[in-house]
């Protein structure tokens, strides 16, 4: 088959591989689409993945072609997204129900092969099957918004908060649409990008801004996010963070970012700062709300390109053109 593979630290390139095979309880899926994500220029920049070389891609939506021979749940013909996490089930943080954190935490497309191929083979367990009224194509955006969601599961998000975020990218404007679901009183949104501000307006943001400074609100904002990994957005949105406010990492840094904090102030005034980490407890619910209509697919998704421009796709996310990128191995 063909495949997108990260042969080693920036390069990649599409060549083809072997046909993946199902394990006992594991079903392979025909890709339908497979979205890029900032996760994947980490792994290409050498974060990340364990090893090289590997397939990437880990936003993923297709139908299953091929059974174990234990597989229970999931038939050939289904219609699937797929999680991509990979947990051991064994370790402290998974026994303590934190399988997120792990500690050997894997992931198809990081770790194991992933989805910018046209098969990949995933455990059953993973796979939710889509309702008759959700495109295929469309469903690789689960995988994003279930990370959105064990976002605001960390928040904890309470009515009625002024909420800010910088970066409105696909995870950004997931983020409000969310504050929005929650009943957040305002969402402000902070990019550079005149494009991606036009989509936040779009979505309803109740300001669209290049710097919260256009932005009155004396006393801070309750909740503050960052969506970005940038290190100028993360030390703006931790010092905006107001008086009893929470600020979250959601953004997925580069390993060096640094960022300053004051700590008798995070003290004196009761200040927050957590982080979110891929999805936990989330992915079931991710599919029931796209189902249900919660992001609009049309809004996020902007190019569609053959496995064979993976690359130039690659180098086009990383330059901020458009929002969500799918490639279709189809």
């Amino acid at each position: 088959m063909k495949a997108a593979v990260v042969a080693s630290i920036g390069e990649a390139r599409v060549e083809t591989v072997d046909d993946p095979a199902p394990g006992s309880r594991e079903v392979v899926v025909k890709v339908a689409a497979c979205g890029l994500c900032g996760t994947d220029l980490h792994i290409l920049q050498g974060e990340f993945a364990p090893r090289l070389p590997v397939i990437p891609g880990h936003e993923f939506a297709g139908e299953v072609v091929a059974c174990g021979p234990d597989v229970k749940g999931v038939r050939e013909g289904d219609r699937v997204a797929v999680d991509p996490s990979l947990y051991c089930f064994e370790c402290h943080y998974c026994r303590l129900g934190r399988n997120n954190l792990c500690e050997r935490f894997a992931a198809i497309g990081v770790s194991h092969p992933g989805a910018a191929a046209e098969y990949v083979a995933v455990p059953a367990a993973n796979c939710v099957v889509l309702p008759d009224h959700v495109a295929t194509r469309d469903a690789a955006l689960i995988e994003p918004l279930s990370c959105a969601i064990r976002g605001y599961d960390v928040l904890q998000s309470r009515l009625g908060a002024h909420v800010l975020i910088y970066g409105a990218g696909t995870m950004g404007l997931m983020m409000l649409a969310l504050a929005q679901r929650v009943g957040a009183a305002s969402v402000d949104v902070v990019d550079t990008n005149p494009d991606r501000l036009g989509r936040a307006a779009q979505l309803g943001a109740t300001n669209s801004v290049t710097s919260a400074d256009e932005v009155e609100r004396p006393y801070g904002w309750e909740v503050v996010i960052d969506a970005t990994g940038n290190a100028k957005a993360i030390q703006d949105g931790i010092d905006r963070t107001g008086p009893g406010g929470t600020y979250l990492q959601f953004g997925v840094a580069d390993y060096a970012t640094r960022a300053t904090i004051e700590p008798y102030r995070i003290y004196n005034k009761e200040i927050t700062i957590t982080g979110s980490m891929a999805v936990l407890h989330s992915y079931e619910r991710a599919a029931d709300l796209f189902a249900s209509g919660v992001i609009d697919p049309n809004v996020f998704i902007t190019d569609r390109v053959p496995l064979d421009d993976y690359v130039g796709a690659l180098e086009a996310f990383k330059a901020g053109k458009g929002l969500k990128s799918q490639v279709l191995p189809a």
